[in-house]
């Protein structure tokens, strides 16, 4: 008994979704504004009245031909003044005219299909870049495209089946069935309509239940895509651990279970459609026995059965068809509702209505007894206050965890602190907008990520509207330009995804040019020269104290050697201020820099 409770809440709960669904799209079909796209989906649907008008009226000359061919006389003069071979005639065109109807209706919409279908995906696609760093590191990027992928095909599908499906049907049911009642006889209505209930109750009570196999098979497509998207970006990793077989069962178990859910979908899809004949077969055959008597008794010619098996085949064919549209209008709006669920998503940080550009005079970038956790829990920063002045280049060194990286985060506002307060020139970054905020800071990340594009593309990414001549200039200021040039395809050669035909310093080399070219007055470097060897090291560390002259500079760095010629240096421990000043300074002190020194020291002669 609870099982049937909790079913029969969860249909509830379905129709109610799909209901919201409906009304989310119903503004991308008739927008507010745009009365041109109104103009279309009129045109589209008076094309629409017409061809079933037209189909409806056809059946009535195949009729009257067939009567004419037997030899008995019914019908309107003009009908038997045609002949068989006019009627049959006019029956044709008339179903030529029914199929030009239909495709005038299809050109007409197409447009608006296309657009609402555009608008809805860079609506998603926008939302998406605007949900917080919390969000994106918490989700699969496999399932997140999967879901936009099927929310977007389910809108296409909607659009036109429920609006060119549905509603053209029930309307040429409604036609065909108040012909049946005046001119034949009301039973032949009643046997319809018992049929039409039926038919419609068993196909949407059994899809209803098919909807949870359906979003089962759904979750464990996903689940798949995922884990097979994982393994691909994590390629190098795969093969240094020799996990190619481990990476196959894992992916073949998350199949294991699509093909159970899959295979479920299919019989119950079996059933439905059985059913679905049993109940349209048992009407079409009442119908065409009550005809057959009425031939029999001379109260109806053979025309009359033959129209009334013309209007009955018009019926069976568009109800098989209603059980499909219904199975994938039902799926689309389960796709669509995760891709709205998506767009419901609030964006963690958001500009303030009154937020204004940032303005950077000088560059002076300030903590103010800042606290943060990316847990509440968890505190990261328990009251870290440092000032760093216009132009001066300050090191944050300290152990894992004690929240360097953290401060780069909340400088570039990836999350908003929870207590205390971070200014650039005296204005609280909460204050400005977030595109003012990301122009003025240039980041160097540990792990230079670039698109799967030309190094052309890749550098003038930080300018997007920068010459040719510039971005030849930055790589030049990289150290780079004479690498590219010897590359066949110089600055056209295409990086690969991640930018893995690239070296770890060639790649840290591109984001250095591309951020030279952004021309930022403040420099984040997030241990950009961690992952390289000390050789490569040494070559980049020349590029970033060029790329850092004349800008505020924030290192965060793990080797202390690269931060000796610092203003400053502040050591975070727990995350609370430790130590800060100079590196003569610090090792004067002898305290815990010191000891990071020498032990840093220690470990790199031993290396030697």
């Amino acid at each position: 008994m609870p099982t049937e409770v909790s079913d029969a809440r969860l249909n509830q709960d379905l129709r109610k979704d799909g209901w919201r669904v409906v009304k989310r799209v119903i503004p991308y079909l008739w927008p507010d504004g745009e009365a041109w796209v109104k103009r279309r989906v009129v045109i589209a649907l008076g094309f629409l009245l017409l061809s079933k008008v037209v189909a409806v009226l056809a059946a009535p000359l195949f009729g009257a031909a067939t009567d004419a061919l037997a030899g008995e006389g019914a019908g309107p003069g003009w009908m038997l003044g045609a002949g068989a071979v006019g009627l049959t005639l006019a029956y044709g065109v008339s179903r030529l005219i029914n199929v030009g109807f239909q495709q005038m209706r299809d050109v007409v919409f197409a447009l608006v299909g296309q657009r609402a279908l555009r608008m809805l995906a860079l609506e998603t696609f926008t939302h998406i870049h605007r949900l917080s760093m919390r969000y994106h590191i918490t989700r699969k990027t496999g399932g997140l495209s999967r879901i936009i992928e099927r929310g977007v095909k389910g809108v296409e599908f909607l659009l036109r089946f429920l609006l060119f499906s549905i509603g053209p049907l029930i309307l040429e049911l409604l036609m065909i069935a108040v012909i049946l009642a005046f001119v034949f006889d009301i039973w032949y209505l009643v046997v319809v309509l018992v049929t039409l209930v039926l038919y419609t109750w068993f196909t949407f009570a059994v899809t209803e239940w098919r909807v949870k196999m359906r979003k089962e098979m759904n979750d464990q497509d996903t689940d798949a895509n995922q884990k097979a998207i994982d393994s691909l970006l994590n390629f190098e990793t795969v093969k240094y651990f020799g996990a190619e077989k481990r990476e196959a069962e894992r992916y073949d178990s998350a199949m294991e279970k699509y093909v159970a859910a899959a295979l479920k979908t299919s019989y119950s899809l079996a059933f439905l459609n059985f059913g679905q004949s049993v109940l349209i077969t048992g009407g079409l055959v009442a119908v065409m026995v009550m005809a057959a008597m009425g031939v029999q008794d001379g109260t109806l010619t053979v025309g009359d059965f033959v129209m009334v098996n013309a209007y009955m085949i018009q019926i069976v064919t568009p109800l098989n068809f209603l059980g499909t549209v219904y199975r994938e209008i039902r799926q689309a709006l389960v796709d669509m509702g995760e891709m709205f669920e998506l767009l419901g998503q609030p964006a963690e940080v958001q500009d303030k209505l009154d937020a204004d550009e940032l303005t950077v005079s000088k560059g002076e970038v300030e903590l103010h007894d800042v606290f943060f956790g990316y847990d509440a829990a968890r505190p990261i920063l328990k009251g870290v206050s440092l000032k760093v002045k216009a132009g001066e280049t300050v090191a944050i060194v300290g152990p894992s965890g004690s929240g360097k990286s953290t401060i780069g985060r909340l400088l570039f506002r990836f999350y908003d602190v929870n207590g205390g307060g971070l200014s650039i020139d005296g204005q609280d970054v909460r204050d400005v907008t977030q595109g003012s905020l990301h122009a003025q800071i240039g980041v160097v990340p540990q792990d230079t990520v670039l698109f799967n594009d030309t190094i052309l593309y890749n550098i003038a990414y930080g300018r997007p509207e920068a010459s040719r001549a510039e971005i030849e200039q930055a790589a030049r200021d990289a150290k780079i330009h004479d690498f590219i040039m010897d590359l066949p395809d110089g600055f056209e050669t295409t990086v690969g995804e991640r930018g893995l035909k690239l070296s770890g310093g060639e790649k840290q080399r591109v984001g250095i040019a591309r951020t030279l070219l952004k021309n930022p007055p403040i420099l984040l470097l997030d241990e950009a020269t961690s992952a390289l060897d000390t050789e490569t090291e040494a070559d980049i560390q020349d590029s970033l104290h060029g790329l850092g002259a004349g800008r505020t500079v924030i290192t965060i760095a793990h080797r202390l050697s690269t931060i000796a010629h610092a203003d400053q240096i502040v050591v975070l421990e727990n995350g609370l201020i430790a130590e800060r000043g100079t590196h003569d300074d610090l090792l004067s002190r002898d305290g815990r820099y010191a000891a990071l020194w020498h032990r840093q020291l220690s470990e790199e002669e031993q290396a030697a």
